[in-house]
């Protein structure tokens, strides 16, 4: 499918925006988190699988090796969705984008840790520190307090964190020929353990699958699926920076249609204290690579053909929150 750039990028703005509140939707009217991760994933990992059969994309043959590096992947990748799920289950839209926005609060250290960055500038460090103020701000507003609510949501930023670092580490030096395969075996290997999990629990008991539900499920699915090949594309088009710009914007854009269409949002002073954190979020500056990493074994170095050593280039970490691809 042939379109402008810009095209590509307000199509990836209207699914991201989307997706969060079709899953606050078929989370609420049908309570079985694991069960519609599971749909959501086996969809995507098997219209990949069918797309690579007919020759539309390309995978990489199936390996053990890429299966057991992906486990720990797939495993990051599963928590993350999952915490994410629980938190939309048990507290409101914005409380888990505010604590999203926060994330470059902890991002910054760890990145400067584990991945080679200057801590921030006086502007980054001003604006990590009105990021901090808008979310004391909302948790001291925030009408629907609930302690099930925040406990979630703490548990996701804790996975989220390691999430961001794991697979930033992970991209770079897991070898693949498609970044299809990297979607497969992310979406697939954590079927498993989510059917087991969703059984335990007892899950499937409590669907109320009425036309209505079943019709919110597999557009829930069609939108993960759809959020996987756009945001693809969107970052094939741009750069990183401007790809994490137009996730705060998709941001906005969810709190507007979640006004409009739900009634458990925020405060007037939520809102303002949520719109404090997306624009110091947005104007945050992403640190460079120190020296010595720069110039050491952090990013590598690779032998031209004269024999020269030339210094190779390296994706800078996202530390600006954005929207999975298959999560909400």
């Amino acid at each position: 499918l042939k379109l402008s750039t810009a095209a590509w990028i307000a199509v990836y703005m209207l699914v991201s925006s989307l997706m969060l509140i079709v899953n606050k939707l078929v989370i609420h009217n049908l309570g079985a988190p694991s069960i519609i991760l599971l749909c959501q994933l086996a969809t995507t990992a098997f219209a990949v699988k069918i797309g690579s059969i007919i020759g539309i994309l390309t995978l990489d043959p199936p390996s053990l090796h890429h299966a057991a590096t992906f486990s720990i992947v797939a495993f990051a990748f599963l928590s993350t969705i999952f915490t994410n799920i629980k938190t939309l289950q048990y507290a409101n839209v914005e409380t888990f984008i505010i604590f999203r926005a926060c994330t470059p609060l902890a991002l910054c250290v760890l990145d400067y840790i584990f991945l080679g960055r200057h801590l921030p500038g006086p502007r980054s460090a001003l604006c990590l520190l009105l990021l901090g103020a808008g979310a004391a701000g909302y948790v001291v507003s925030d009408k629907s307090f609930e302690v099930k609510g925040y406990f979630w949501v703490g548990c996701w930023f804790m996975v989220f964190l390691f999430d961001m670092i794991f697979l930033k580490h992970a991209a770079d030096n897991i070898k693949v020929k498609s970044n299809w395969t990297r979607v497969f075996y992310s979406n697939a290997l954590p079927c498993i353990p989510l059917s087991i999990l969703g059984m335990g629990t007892g899950e499937t008991k409590k669907m109320d699958l009425n036309r209505w539900n079943v019709s919110l499920l597999l557009l829930s699915c069609a939108m993960g699926l759809a959020m996987s090949y756009v945001s693809w594309q969107a970052r094939s088009l741009i750069s990183s920076t401007a790809f994490s710009i137009v996730g705060n914007v998709c941001k906005f854009l969810t709190i507007t249609i979640n006004c409009i269409i739900w009634d458990n949002h925020a405060s007037p002073q939520g809102l303002a204290c949520l719109s404090v954190c997306l624009v110091a979020a947005f104007f945050y500056k992403q640190a460079p690579l120190r020296d010595d990493y720069a110039a050491g074994g952090g990013t590598g170095k690779s032998k031209s053909k004269t024999g020269s050593e030339t210094e190779l280039t390296r994706e800078p970490l996202h530390v600006t929150p954005r929207v999975h691809k298959n999560a909400p």
